[in-house]
């Protein structure tokens, strides 16, 4: 079946209907989590904080954003998608008011962890919610639809910023409304959620011999967005961008992502998705050079050439996310979204100093080199996989099949087996057969 046939796109829609209160309230998510991302900034600025006690808050986000990854399975099994998804949208609504009434930076770096750890807990939710609705045949469809709807929601959040003045409580009490109201859709819906069994254990140990380069790509996906969402600003600004520019640059970045995202999606579907990463990763390696003197020259030719940029950039986090699950039994899906938002998150603490440093030696082209040097590196590296395996067996496109499971408390047993890959008596029975799935996914993956 090809990608030209209406089928899949018919029945991505058809999928993606059925999660729409999901995805309707995601978007509103992510309109909060973009505008947070630029308010904070200029808030921070604003108050005098220095660029060093600014990135330590900022970073504060990651270390949330890795707790919730690892504690999150763990409360899905216990109360379910939809009672996690409202708990943590409530999270993060507090967090961001807290943000307004206390301005101290060591306040606001304990809201940011708090930040990290709900948006962890609704990624992953959403993502292991969207799985256990698609088959292979419409996954990277599917995805790529939320991603669109991210990508634009975050997109006009970094315009939001302009609807009220920067030092008063307005867009805070905005910004919190918006997540507040996330939760409605989802409450109200009468579309089932997954069974909210218990989670298979899965180390990342386990995950990697699953998908070498699902996991490894989850990495440096995450060393690249979070260069993008921490560093581009900085770049724009030091290539001599005014305020609104960067605004303007940041936004346009993330709305190219969301135009290419739907397209590359759809193609991976009816190929070997590392034909698409490989392609993909070239892109952004030749965008990045073209960018340089462009960038030099025009400051309207950098924010176009922002377009192109987040337009390949962005996207590879779905296409990994995607190629990662069509090695995954039902079963596994939940503990592989939060082991690949662990990784994630790893990368992303990471990608801005590692950027920054670039940035630093070379100048503000640092920060596309680094996007080359990156990418490039995982374009060798895919290739090494391609040589090492054949297509794996989600090219045919067949579909899952529902896996039962149990429900009851997490044991202290579990928590080690998914955390340091070691299991013990007392671990869950899935456990034992983690060994002979992931030998199998291993000679496929």
């Amino acid at each position: 079946m090809t990608s030209a046939d209406p089928r899949p796109t018919a029945a991505t829609g058809a999928a993606a209907w059925s999660v729409w209160a999901l995805l309707l309230g995601m978007g509103m998510l992510m309109l909060g989590n973009g505008m947070q991302g630029t308010l904070l900034g200029l808030r921070a600025s604003a108050e005098d904080f220095s660029s060093t006690v600014t990135g330590l808050v900022m970073s504060g986000y990651f270390v949330g954003f890795i707790v919730g990854a690892l504690l999150t399975p763990a409360m899905i099994r216990r109360v379910g998608h939809v009672r996690v998804f409202a708990a943590m949208a409530s999270l993060a609504s507090v967090a961001i008011v807290i943000h307004a009434l206390v301005v101290v930076p060591s306040v606001w770096g304990a809201m940011r962890i708090l930040t990290g750890f709900a948006f962890a807990g609704l990624y992953i939710v959403t993502e292991s919610w969207l799985n256990d609705r698609a088959t292979n045949t419409v996954r990277g469809g599917l995805l790529s639809i939320y991603l669109v709807i991210s990508f634009f929601a975050m997109g006009a959040g970094h315009l939001a910023v302009n609807l009220a003045p920067l030092g008063g409580y307005e867009l805070f009490m905005f910004n919190a409304i918006i997540l507040s109201l996330a939760l409605v859709p989802i409450v109200l819906s009468q579309n089932d959620e997954p069974d909210h069994q218990a989670p298979e254990p899965l180390s990342l140990v386990e995950l990697y011999r699953i998908s070498p380069l699902g996991t490894i790509g989850a990495f440096t996906t995450g060393m690249s967005q979070g260069a993008v969402f921490g560093m581009a600003a900085v770049f724009a600004s030091n290539h001599g961008l005014s305020v609104f520019q960067v605004s303007l640059f940041m936004a346009i970045m993330i709305a190219g992502a969301g135009i290419l995202q739907w397209p590359i999606g759809r193609i991976s579907d009816g190929m070997d998705r590392r034909r698409v990463l490989i392609v993909v990763g070239i892109a952004v390696c030749v965008v990045s050079v073209i960018a340089v003197p462009v960038g030099n020259y025009s400051a309207t030719g950098l924010i176009v050439m922002g377009a192109l940029f987040g337009g390949v950039v962005l996207p590879l986090y779905g296409l990994y996310i995607a190629h990662t699950n069509d090695h995954l039994e039902p079963g596994q899906m939940v503990a592989a979204s939060s082991g690949l938002y662990m990784a994630v998150a790893t990368g992303a603490v990471l990608g801005p100093a590692l950027t920054g440093w670039l940035m630093d030696l070379v100048g503000p082209d640092g920060f596309l080199g680094y996007f080359i040097l990156l990418h490039g590196a995982m374009v060798v590296y895919t290739m090494h996989r391609m040589r090492q395996s054949p297509a794996p067996a989600a090219a045919t496109h067949s579909p899952y099949a529902p896996a039962p499971g149990s429900t009851g408390e997490l044991s202290e047993a579990w928590v080690h087996y998914y955390v340091e890959g070691e299991a013990d008596d007392d671990a869950p029975d899935a456990a034992a057969g983690n060994g002979e799935q992931g030998g199998e996914h291993e000679r496929n993956a």
